[in-house]
């Protein structure tokens, strides 16, 4: 037997007024003739996105989701050059505090997954150290929450450079060069274009770091390889972690644009992996990433319950014997 748990990413369409990603640019940010009424607005604008964040949190406790993906850019400009000496946690902290309680009160799963600028292995020093920099802010922001940051923070390898296996050793020296705290935030996930699940679990096998498999950028960037063959070790390098093997969910929107997210999740693809993996494990986190967010994960939930051998434990939570 088997438990999934699904989730989805940042945003919903069913709360109105609820975006946890309001910004200020810094054009604006610098137009402004008094600074510190600057970062007071700024200061505003990031609790203004953590408040929603804790309703879209009340929102999915509502449906029995647990598991759920913080849009990380919580707090404008928090990692940029000219405001380093912003302190950015201390306005915010009690919010993030009460986002944290609130997730840890019932048993949620939340995470991040830093923007595609965040690049562990390109060749670039000042790449890297604006890349450590950013997933510093994720930590922070985790510890304000009051949350463990381990296994927390999704991933990509970065780019190949021209050579894919000189910038996957390149991920594995820069990633030596960074702290433990911050190593042991960071689960790893195969890309559709270059790294694949093959290349992913070399590093996940080399770093102990947990693999995040995706279906959809597995189906792009295979090598006609068959998935199921990676199971087992995927299953493995999630050994030491205190979280479920976590997937990610997604079809494609069309033959022509592959690539890109559909609106919406094939039930028959994903009806094909639970009934695959069943058994293998206790139970699977299965984020959905599809353009329209939570209705994607409803939308789901209603094709999911015509299949009779699915067992539901609440609303977004089911098992498979």
């Amino acid at each position: 037997m088997t438990i999934y748990r699904l989730g989805y990413v940042a945003m919903s369409v069913h709360v109105k007024n609820s975006s946890p990603s309001k910004t200020m640019t810094y054009t604006s940010f610098s137009q402004h003739a008094d600074r510190e009424a600057a970062i007071r607005k700024l200061e505003n604008i990031a609790n203004t996105n953590i408040e929603n964040s804790l309703r879209l949190l009340k929102h999915n406790k509502a449906f029995g989701i647990s598991l759920f993906r913080l849009s990380s850019r919580l707090i404008p400009l928090a990692t940029h050059k000219d405001l380093e000496d912003w302190d950015f946690i201390n306005p915010t902290k009690e919010m993030l505090q009460e986002l944290g309680n609130y997730a840890i009160r019932n048993d949620m799963r939340i995470d991040f997954h830093p923007d595609h600028f965040v690049v562990l292995n390109s060749p670039k020093s000042e790449v890297v150290k604006s890349s450590v920099k950013n997933l510093k802010y994720h930590f922070d922001l985790l510890n304000a929450m009051g949350l463990n940051p381990r296994h927390r923070c999704v991933l990509h390898t970065g780019g190949s450079y021209g050579n894919k296996e000189n910038a996957l050793e390149r991920f594995i020296e820069n990633w030596g060069r960074m702290s433990q705290r911050l190593q042991q935030m960071i689960i790893l996930e195969n890309d559709d274009k270059t790294f694949n699940t093959e290349d992913v679990l070399y590093l996940s096998e080399k770093l102990a770091v947990p693999h995040v498999f995706d279906i959809h950028h597995h189906q792009a960037n295979n090598n006609n390889l068959d998935w199921t063959i990676y199971w087992d070790r995927i299953i493995k390098t999630w050994s030491d972690s205190k979280f479920p093997v976590k997937i990610h969910l997604s079809s494609p929107k069309s033959e022509k644009q592959f690539r890109h997210h559909a609106d919406y999740v094939d039930p028959k693809m994903f009806l094909s992996f639970i009934h695959e993996v069943k058994g293998s494990v206790d139970t699977v986190d299965c984020m959905i990433e599809a353009k329209k967010k939570d209705d994607a994960l409803f939308q789901l939930v209603r094709e999911l319950k015509e299949d009779k051998s699915i067992k539901w434990i609440n609303e977004s939570t089911f098992e498979l014997n």
